[in-house]
């Protein structure tokens, strides 16, 4: 499978609970010189609880914008930056969307979450 940063996909994503994984939307933040190196892929929570949109690890994707319709996505999520995972390509389904756009602002929420300066 040939992923690329920036993609919407629906994945296997793990709980932190340790209850099953669900399928859901997850965001591609791996850089695609690991996407085309490795079988491992570290993806972001997509998630449509919006109560974390003012948190600075998050970015709302408004389903309205030209933006949040290429992300291919139904109603207004977050892409949750503070939820990683890294997980087996495997684990990948099929390509809804992308947010290619809008990394930079991604980059942002995760230098945040990673408390890199």
């Amino acid at each position: 499978m040939s992923l690329q940063r920036g993609a919407v996909v629906i994945a296997l994503f793990p709980n932190a609970d340790g209850s099953p994984p669900k399928p859901r939307p997850v965001l591609v933040v791996q850089s695609d010189v690991y996407n085309s190196k490795i079988k491992n892929v570290i993806v972001a929570e997509i998630t449509g609880n919006l109560s974390h949109t003012n948190d600075p690890t998050s970015l709302l994707i408004d389903v309205k914008t030209p933006d949040g319709k290429a992300s291919g996505l139904l109603k207004n999520s977050v892409v949750s930056c503070i939820n990683l995972a890294t997980i087996v390509e495997s684990l990948v389904g099929k390509k809804i969307g992308e947010l290619t756009p809008l990394m930079h602002k991604i980059d942002a929420c995760l230098k945040v979450a990673l408390g890199i300066p």
